[in-house]
C-alpha cells in the first residue's frame, strides 16, 4: 500500500461527480451513522422546540408562563383534594406573584446547592417538622415528684404485686410510673413551642404511626422455646425493653480472642469478647466481657452492649454530621460524611457498626495501628463526638444556614 494513496483518494473525491443520494456523515472509528440535526422527534405530538432541559427552561422563563388553573384542571384537582384543600391551593396561587416565580425559579449553583433532586412530596427529616401536640395538653402547674412520692408508688406496687411476680410486672410498673403531678398528657405528649425533634420512625404527615421492624423476624417457634435466663431478666429490668424488642436488636461479636493471666497457681485461660448492638435506627452500644466459657463471654458482652446503647446523631438518617476523628491508644481514624448512594467504604469493623446504627453513606480512614479492639472503641468515640449544627447555631446566636456553610462547607 502506497503512502500517496490517501492523497490520490482525496483528489479523486473533488473530481468525482456528485451522487444523487446524499451522503450520511459517519462518526470516526464507528460504523453507525451520526444523528442529523433535523431528525424527527420520537413522538409525533411533541415538537423538537419543546425538548429543552431544565436549565434552558429556567433561562427563558417569563411571568406569562405561569397561567391560572382552567376549569378542567380545577375539576381534576377536586377529584383528588377536599374543598378545604382546594381553597388553600387557590389562596396560595393568588398570593404568589408570577413575576416573583419567574425571577426566583432557577437551579442553584452556589456551594450549598443540593447535589441531587429531592422528592418534595415525601417527608424530609431536616426540613419537615414534627406533628405537635395540642395546646390543651400543657399544664403549667405541673411539679416533679419528691422521694416520698416515689416511695409511696413503689410501696403501692409491692402491695399489689401477685404471688408469682414476673419481669413483665416490673416492666409494666416502670412504663406506667409518673414523674410529675398534674395532667398525664403534659408528661406523655407535651406541647412544645420550640422546634421539635426529627420525625419518629413510621410517622407520616397525617399523624399515623406504624410499627416498623428493622430486621426480619426469625422463626416464632424458636422464640417461644427460648428460656428467660437470670441475665436476661436483669437486662429487661435495667433497660425496660420487652423480650421481643431485645430479640429484634442487631447484635454481633466483632472481637473474640483468648487471654491468659499468669498466677502463682499457673496460667488461667479466659475468653475475651467485644460485641456491638443497635436497632438500625440511630442507637448503638459496645460491650466487653471475659469468661472461662466462650459462650458466656459472648452473651455477657452482647447484653452489656444492649445496656450501653446510646443515640448516634445522623444527618438525613443516612450519614454523619461533618468529618469527625477518634483516637484510642495508637489507633487514629477519621470518619467522613458522604452524599446519598455512596455506600459504606470502610473496613469491616466500622462497616458492621454503621449497619447496626443505621448509617448508609460513610467513608473511613484508619491510620497508624490496626488493633481491632481499639478500632471499634475509636470509631464509637468518633460517632459520639459529632456536633449538631442546630446546637452550634443556638450557642452562637446565628442561623442554621450560616453554621452549615462555615462548619460543614454546606454538606450538612
Amino acid at each position: 500500500m502506497s503512502v500517496a494513496r490517501p492523497v490520490r483518494c482525496l483528489f479523486c473525491s473533488f473530481s468525482r461527480p456528485a451522487s444523487a443520494v446524499p451522503r450520511v456523515p459517519r462518526r470516526q472509528f464507528h460504523p453507525s451513522p451520526a444523528q442529523l440535526s433535523n431528525r424527527k422527534p420520537k413522538f409525533p405530538n411533541v415538537k423538537a422546540d419543546s425538548l429543552k432541559s431544565l436549565e434552558e427552561i429556567s433561562r427563558t422563563l417569563k411571568p406569562e408562563d405561569f397561567k391560572p388553573y382552567t376549569e378542567e384542571e380545577k375539576a381534576r384537582l377536586q377529584e383528588e383534594y377536599t374543598p378545604e384543600q382546594m381553597a388553600a391551593i387557590e389562596a396560595g396561587e393568588a398570593a404568589i406573584d408570577p413575576k416573583d416565580l419567574a425571577e426566583q425559579f432557577a437551579i442553584r449553583r452556589d456551594p450549598m446547592k443540593l447535589h441531587y433532586l429531592d422528592d418534595f412530596s415525601t417527608i424530609e427529616p431536616g426540613v419537615d417538622k414534627h406533628v405537635r401536640a395540642p395546646v390543651t395538653n400543657s399544664d403549667y402547674n405541673a411539679e416533679l415528684k419528691s422521694e416520698s412520692d416515689f416511695a409511696e408508688d413503689f410501696g403501692r406496687f409491692l402491695a399489689e404485686l401477685p404471688r408469682d411476680p414476673t419481669a413483665a410486672d416490673w416492666v409494666r410498673f416502670a412504663e406506667t410510673l409518673r414523674m410529675t403531678h398534674g395532667k398525664e398528657e403534659n408528661e406523655l405528649n407535651p406541647h412544645s413551642a420550640l422546634v421539635p425533634d426529627l420525625l419518629a420512625p413510621g410517622e407520616s404527615i397525617s399523624g399515623e404511626r406504624k410499627e416498623i421492624n428493622f430486621f426480619k423476624e426469625t422463626d416464632p417457634k424458636a422464640r417461644e422455646s427460648e428460656e428467660i435466663t437470670d441475665a436476661l431478666k436483669q437486662l429487661l429490668l435495667a433497660t425496660g425493653y420487652s423480650q421481643k424488642e431485645i430479640q429484634d436488636l442487631r447484635t454481633k461479636t466483632l472481637v473474640s480472642h483468648a487471654v491468659v493471666n499468669q498466677t502463682r497457681l499457673g496460667k488461667v485461660r479466659r475468653q475475651y469478647c467485644l460485641s456491638i448492638a443497635g436497632n438500625g435506627n440511630g442507637l448503638l452500644g459496645i460491650g466487653e466481657a471475659k469468661s472461662e466459657e466462650p459462650a458466656d463471654a459472648q452473651t455477657q458482652s452482647r447484653y452489656r452492649a444492649i445496656r450501653n446503647m446510646q443515640p448516634i446523631p445522623r444527618y438525613e438518617d443516612r450519614t454523619i454530621f461533618g468529618d469527625v476523628e477518634g483516637k484510642v491508644g495508637a489507633v487514629e481514624l477519621k470518619l467522613m460524611t458522604r452524599p446519598p448512594g455512596f455506600g459504606l467504604r470502610c473496613q469491616h469493623l466500622i462497616f458492621e457498626m454503621c449497619r447496626a446504627c443505621g448509617i448508609h453513606d460513610l467513608a473511613a480512614r484508619v491510620s497508624r495501628a490496626r488493633n481491632p479492639m481499639n478500632t471499634v472503641k475509636a470509631a464509637y468515640e468518633a460517632l459520639m463526638s459529632q456536633r449538631n449544627p442546630e446546637d452550634i447555631a443556638r450557642a452562637r446566636g446565628r442561623k442554621l444556614v450560616d453554621v452549615r456553610k462555615v462548619y460543614y462547607s454546606g454538606r450538612a
